[in-house]
């Protein structure tokens, strides 16, 4: 007999999705211990595990899965192939859909630009920020970075700078799934807004020069972005792609607020249910939240129902409470498909966005 980690281990699913599908009555475990409630699986169930960890990984739908798995072990293995073929056809017509599409918004995005169109270096830009405010910008965003290298446009941080009233150098980042944005005064900057993507290893170099109060420089010229602190410097060149405009993303409609406690939220969460999601990949685990009446954030255990829920990356929403930076913060629920907002209760302008994960079933 297996226990729940080691089926785990050996199948590829995990823990969560393990008690998911046994909730599902998809995958039931052979034994349940009726005192600790350890879950037991039998030495045959290793092969039926694994071989719905491939189906879900092909994207098959859990009812299709449901019937193969009822009819793999039967002589009559026609059921099986013809809910295999039908799937692949799906996935067929589906990919074609989507290369068609593709296809057209290839060409809109060619009528847009010219062939040779290449990002256009930055005109000079020198600003004096607070080496404080800047550290802690860069601090609350670091965690949001991408790192696929089949998008360099988000493998670095966005400066935004804008002089000006309300203007300053916002600091963004962003890898599809959560993104962080952060606000430092400045100075030195009156013209026209001026953006500039500063790659992750440089951005490092110059979180690494903020160790005090004093004011620092920035500068970008050309290619070349650095930084002066005291008598140091860190340089480098900008990534020549354009960012994401981020200020369209941000743009959410205005939805309920509940202040958390930061350390006992954190510790609810660690110790707190978890859950699997239809497009989680590998080790994600999900953590659904709600709302009470008055106003407390709960995390739903597998037997809640709650309709008005939103499921989140665990370990993502762990990475915004504590590059917040702060004891008590705000989340802002909206629509169960909108994203989660991770806000402080004393600065409108630094706040992270998470996208929520559809829940199985």
């Amino acid at each position: 007999m297996r226990s729940i980690g080691e089926m785990a281990r050996d199948s590829g699913l995990g823990v969560s999705a393990l008690r998911f599908y046994d909730r599902a009555g998809v995958l039931v475990p052979a034994r349940v211990d009726p005192v600790s409630g350890y879950r037991w699986y039998a030495p045959g169930q290793l092969g039926e595990a694994r071989l719905l960890a491939r189906l879900r990984r092909a994207g098959m739908p859990l009812a299709d899965v449901r019937l193969v798995l009822a009819g793999w072990s039967g002589a009559d293995t026609d059921l099986v192939r013809g809910l295999l073929e039908a799937h692949l056809r799906r996935l067929e017509r589906d990919l074609a859909d989507a290369r068609g599409a593709f296809s057209a918004v290839r060409e809109m995005l060619d009528q847009r630009e010219s062939p040779m169109t290449v990002p256009a270096p930055t005109d000079a830009v020198r600003l004096s920020v607070p080496a404080g405010e800047l550290r802690a910008a860069l601090d609350a965003v670091r965690f949001a970075v991408g790192r696929d290298p089949e998008l360099p446009m988000l493998t670095g941080v966005l400066f935004d700078a804008e002089g000006g009233e309300g203007g300053g150098l916002r600091v963004v980042a962003t890898d599809r799934y959560r993104m962080a944005v952060a606000r430092t005064a400045a100075a030195g900057h009156e013209g026209p807004r001026a953006q500039v993507l500063v790659p992750a290893p440089l951005v490092d170099a110059m979180r690494a020069l903020l160790s005090g109060d004093e004011t620092v420089h920035l500068g970008v010229e050309g290619d070349r972005v650095t930084l002066w602190a005291a008598d140091r410097q860190a340089a480098g060149e900008r990534l020549a792609h354009d960012f994401p405009d981020y200020r369209r993303l941000v743009r959410l409609p205005a939805g309920r607020r509940a202040e958390v406690d930061v350390a006992a939220f954190r510790e609810a969460l660690a110790d707190g249910p978890v859950r699997a999601g239809e497009e989680a990949e590998g080790a994600q685990e999900l953590s659904v939240l709600h709302v009470t009446d008055d106003g407390a954030v709960t995390v739903c255990g597998e037997g809640d129902e709650e309709r008005d829920v939103v499921a989140v990356n665990r370990g993502f929403l762990l990475d915004a409470l504590g590059a917040a930076g702060r004891d008590r913060l705000l989340l802002e629920f909206g629509a169960p498909t909108a994203p989660l907002a991770v806000r402080r209760t004393d600065d409108e302008d630094t706040f992270s966005l998470l996208m929520p994960v559809r829940l199985d079933g």
